[in-house]
């Protein structure tokens, strides 16, 4: 055989090897292209049927007959469409899922940086009008007596304030457990619900700013900033008016001996202009005689009851918590509790071993200030604002209805 024959032997097996493997690899193209995937490692396998309809104009058919199913290698299996859409949705939805809760616990971070940052800016402002100079005083000004709502928890680094008539005997009970409060037997609590409400009001007292003056001497100043600034600080807050009716309920509707020894008979006698008054509140109460609620508002505002420090039940909560003072970490609101209680647990990663008991029953609502305060004159309301105007004012609470548009003045 010649050269030249050998060469055009060559050209015709090169041409045939060429058109072999385009046949092969475009067969491959044919899977990808009618929407199935195979996971290829080579040259497509045998066992997988192909195109049926040869007629190029017909879409090609992605059936597989029960005898081409592969035996020898199971890593080639082919994903069919709807599987392959069906976990693309379920990425979807998951995706969406992760993005929903990110944008929830966003949504709360945002409402704490609103907090935060309206308390700076009416601090900022009120200490440039000096209004109300004890809210904006050095924190080294503040007598330890008022420092007395800060309880500490040394284990998990924890600080709350407490305001009376916003859950606190339930925040208390928190803390206690969190401290590892010993029952009577000896065994610390585990369930708030299970510490008793005169248990939490007197003996939290043993783990506030109160003892430290005892604990550290000299140095329980030092000691109080030192805490302030390395634990995890909260506090809760309600609207103004709305406390005030809830004081007024648990101290004065309800009978309270102390209350009434110590503020009711005042005034009925001051305000309600009734001489004759039993002893006990028991008596005073089977004979119908309670205090009134525009009695104790009269009290209040009374220029000549400002010389000595309310009782914690009303003082202003920001004359209990000093938020111009502390940098809090969380500010929390009762009308909002459910929620900014889990989230401020989760905060002092210690949502785990305790939960706050769900509030009472006879919670009172926002919407009976109109019906409690309409009795009062117009220009004693205007007056009660003005009172308790800082703490509208620092937690956001708007100005009341009932208090009327004229401003408030110095």
């Amino acid at each position: 055989m010649g050269k030249l024959s050998i060469i055009r032997l060559v050209f015709i097996l090169t041409s045939l090897l060429m058109s072999l493997l385009t046949v092969v690899y475009w067969e491959n193209l044919v899977w990808i292209y009618s929407g199935v995937m195979p996971v290829l490692y080579g040259p497509l396998h045998s066992g997988w049927s192909t195109r049926t309809n040869k007629d190029p104009s017909q879409p090609v058919s992605t059936s597989r007959s029960e005898t081409s199913i592969p035996t020898s290698k199971p890593d080639t299996t082919l994903i069919p469409v709807q599987q392959y859409k069906e976990g693309e949705q379920r990425e979807e939805e998951e995706l969406k899922e992760e993005q929903k809760e990110s944008s929830a616990v966003s949504a709360e971070d945002m409402e704490q940086r609103v907090r935060k940052q309206r308390i700076m800016d009416v601090c900022s402002e009120m200490s440039s009008s000096k209004k109300f100079p004890k809210l904006t005083r050095p924190f080294d000004q503040i007598p330890n007596d008022e420092l007395s709502h800060f309880i500490v928890d040394d284990v998990h680094r924890i600080i709350y304030c407490y305001i009376p008539k916003v859950a606190c005997s339930n925040w208390k009970k928190v803390m206690m457990v969190l401290t590892g409060f010993s029952k009577p037997g000896g065994k610390p609590y585990t369930d708030p619900l299970q510490i008793p409400s005169p248990v939490a009001h007197k003996h939290s007292h043993e783990l506030a700013f109160k003892r430290f003056p005892q604990l550290y001497g000299s140095h329980a100043r030092q000691m109080m900033k030192d805490k302030l600034k390395n634990y995890t600080t909260f506090m809760f807050v309600r609207d103004p008016l709305v406390r005030l009716i809830s004081a007024f309920r648990s101290k004065f509707i309800r009978p309270d001996p102390e209350f009434y020894k110590n503020y009711g008979k005042k005034l009925m006698r001051t305000y309600g202009h009734v001489s004759d008054l039993p002893d006990t509140v028991q008596k005073a109460h089977a004979a119908g005689l309670k205090p009134k609620f525009q009695q104790f508002i009269a009290y209040l505002v009374d220029p000549k009851n400002r010389r000595q420090l309310f009782n914690e039940h009303w003082l202003q909560m920001y004359r209990l918590c000093h938020p111009c003072q502390v940098k809090y970490d969380f500010i929390g609101r009762l009308e909002t509790i459910g929620t900014d209680a889990e989230q401020v647990l989760k905060l002092m990663k210690v949502d785990h071993l305790v939960q706050l008991p769900s509030a009472y029953t006879n919670f009172t609502e926002a919407s009976w200030v109109r019906d409690w305060y309409e009795p009062i004159p117009t220009e004693v309301r205007r007056e009660l604002y003005k009172l308790y105007e800082p703490d509208f004012k620092l937690f956001g609470y708007p100005k009341p209805d009932i208090v009327g548009d004229e401003e408030t003045t110095p």
